[in-house]
């Protein structure tokens, strides 16, 4: 699809994406710093969309393959976290009047201590283990990602 259609659709719907909350040892998570938008230049969890009759856990194994290079991410046991809804002001096209609305079906995955992530692609300039407090704490952590904070402390005190 050319950009201009996919800017019509990403202003008139919203779009139904995954992300992938990487949960190391109980007590850090995975975040990535953002090159492109929405969220630009923020630290976020890593995620994407879900393509037109992709199934969420084929979306769920794009993702994870793409961005981490995780090559079997069903071995990791995904649990669902929940719906989430993220509004950003812009979209990926810019800063073009067009706000972008997500529907984001969130995952997590544990990940034992000393697991270190096969890959890393272009939307990301970096990838890093934030410990949960660290992260709560960082201003330039999105307010979206540190929504699934508490979420990650229930499970750490499992």
């Amino acid at each position: 699809m050319d950009k201009a259609r996919f800017v019509e659709i990403v202003r008139d719907t919203p779009l139904v994406s995954v992300d992938l909350v990487v949960l190391r040892d109980h007590r850090e998570v995975l975040l990535g710093l953002r090159t492109n938008r929405p969220a630009q230049g923020t630290w976020f969890v890593p995620g994407g969309r879900v393509l037109k009759n992709e199934r969420r856990a084929d979306a769920l194994q794009r993702v994870a393959q793409r961005e981490l290079g995780i090559a079997d991410l069903h071995a990791l046991a995904p649990e669902f976290l929940g719906p989430f809804e993220h509004f950003y002001p812009d979209c990926f096209a810019g800063d073009n009047g067009v706000s972008t609305h997500y529907v984001v079906l969130a995952h997590l995955i544990h990940v034992p201590a000393g697991f270190e992530i096969p890959g890393q692609d272009d939307q990301h300039e970096a990838l890093r283990w934030w410990p949960l407090d660290e992260a709560d704490a960082e201003p330039a952590v999105h307010r979206f990602t540190r929504d699934y904070l508490p979420l990650l402390r229930a499970h750490a005190m499992r």
